[in-house]
C-alpha cells in the first residue's frame, strides 16, 4: 500500500509541508497517516532535499508554506494557493511536491516496470524520450518533434520521482518479536541522461524551472525487489499492451481510472485477493484513495462508478458490485481478469 499512500493529497496529510534544516541541508516533507481501520496502510512521509537553493530562495519558500491557507487549499484546489507565487522555481517545486504521483507519474511508473521486464536488466532501464512521450499519448507537432511543453512536463514528472524520498516502517522479526524498520527509498533514481546533439544547454536539476527535457535516461526502480517476505508483498503482472495514453484535455487530477487501478494493483500486491478473482474494498476507502472525500456524495458516486467502467470496457475488471457488511459497512466487490491481472 506504499505508493497510494504516497500519492494521498493534502486531504489525508497530517498538516501542511515542514520546512526543516540540518547539517545536511534544506528539506521538505509532509506526513500522510495511515487509516487506523486499514491494517494494510502505513504512515509515509515523503521529503525532497533542496538542494542548491539559496539563502534568499530558502527564505521565499520559508514565507510561501507560512502563508498557505490549508483550508483553502482543501475548498477550493492547491491551485489557488500556487498561481499567487511568481516564482517558477518554487512554484513548481511545490505544485511537483503537492501533487506527488499524480495518475501521469503513475503511468510513467508503469511504462518503467514494462521495460524492466522487456530489457531484463533487474532494475536498471534505459529509454528514449519520445518512446515514452509517445507511450503516454502525446502527439507530435506539424514539424514531426514533440512539443517543448510535454517535454518538459516529462522531465519534471521523472525529476520528481527521482528527488522525493520516501518514509514508512515495514515489519522485521526480531528473535520471536515482531519489531519495526524504518526504509527510505525512492521510487526511481535517475543515473544518467543523453543528448543527442551539442551544443545544447540541459541540467538536470535547473530544468524543473525552464523547458525541455534530456533525449534519453538511464534510471533505476527501487522497488524492484519489492518488500520484506514478512511485508508479503506479490508481484503483480499486467498485460504488456495495456494503455495509459492521456485523453486530449484531461488533467493529470481527473484520471481517476489511473487511480483506481493503482489501488487494486497494490491490494492485489499485499495478498488480498479472495479465491484468486475477488477484491473486497471498503467503498469509504476507494473514495480516500480517488481523492473524492468533499460533500458531494452524488458526483463522487459518479465518478467512481464511471472510473469502473473503464477497467470493465478495458478488461481488466469483470465486474463490480456494492455489498453491505454484517457491520454496515459498504463494500464494493471486484472481480479481477485474472487472465489480464494477477500476481504471483
Amino acid at each position: 500500500m506504499i505508493l497510494p499512500k504516497a500519492g494521498s493529497s493534502l486531504k489525508n496529510a497530517v498538516k501542511k509541508p515542514i520546512l526543516h534544516s540540518d547539517e545536511n541541508g534544506h528539506f521538505i516533507e509532509i506526513k500522510i497517516k495511515a487509516d487506523p481501520e486499514n491494517l494494510n496502510e502505513v504512515d509515509v512521509t515523503r521529503r525532497i532535499p533542496l538542494e542548491n537553493y539559496t539563502e534568499h530562495e530558502w527564505e521565499r519558500l520559508k514565507n510561501q508554506i507560512a502563508q498557505m491557507d490549508m483550508q483553502t487549499c482543501l475548498e477550493q484546489g492547491i491551485h489557488k494557493f500556487l498561481e499567487r507565487i511568481d516564482d517558477t522555481k518554487l512554484q513548481r517545486l511545490l505544485s511537483s511536491f503537492l501533487t506527488f504521483l499524480n495518475p501521469f507519474q503513475i503511468a510513467i511508473i508503469f511504462f518503467l516496470y514494462r521495460e524492466a521486464d522487456r530489457q531484463k536488466n533487474g532494475p536498471r532501464i534505459y529509454f528514449r524520450t519520445n518512446e515514452l512521450l509517445e507511450w503516454l499519448g502525446y502527439k507530435k507537432e506539424a514539424n514531426g518533434c514533440f512539443s517543448s511543453d510535454a517535454r518538459s512536463q516529462l522531465h519534471r514528472d521523472l525529476f520528481s520521482l527521482h528527488s522525493t524520498d520516501l518514509f514508512f516502517a515495514q515489519p522485521r522479526q526480531r528473535g520471536k518479536k515482531i519489531g519495526a524498520q524504518v526504509l527510505v527509498k525512492k521510487i526511481m533514481l535517475i543515473e544518467g541522461y543523453e543528448i543527442d546533439t551539442l551544443p545544447r544547454d540541459f541540467d538536470l536539476t535547473e530544468a524543473i524551472s525552464s523547458y525541455g527535457s534530456a533525449d534519453s535516461y538511464t534510471v533505476s526502480l527501487g522497488f524492484f525487489e519489492g518488500l520484506t517476505p514478512l511485508a508479503q508483498s506479490k508481484r503483480v503482472y499486467f498485460p504488456s499492451d495495456i494503455s495509459f495514453k492521456r485523453k486530449k484535455g484531461v488533467n493529470a487530477k481527473h484520471d481517476y481510472k489511473t487511480k483506481l487501478l493503482s489501488l487494486l494493483a497494490s491490494h492485489m500486491a499485499w495478498g488480498l485477493l479472495i479465491d484468486g478473482q475477488y477484491l473486497d474494498i471498503p467503498k469509504e476507502n476507494i473514495l480516500k484513495s480517488l481523492d473524492l472525500s468533499g460533500s458531494n456524495s452524488s458526483r463522487n458516486n459518479q465518478i467512481l462508478w464511471r472510473a469502473v467502467d473503464e477497467l470493465k470496457e478495458e478488461g481488466l475488471v469483470l465486474n463490480a458490485e456494492e455489498r453491505k457488511m454484517p457491520d454496515k459497512q459498504i463494500i464494493i466487490r471486484f472481480g479481477i481478469n485474472s487472465e489480464l491481472l494477477h500476481s504471483d
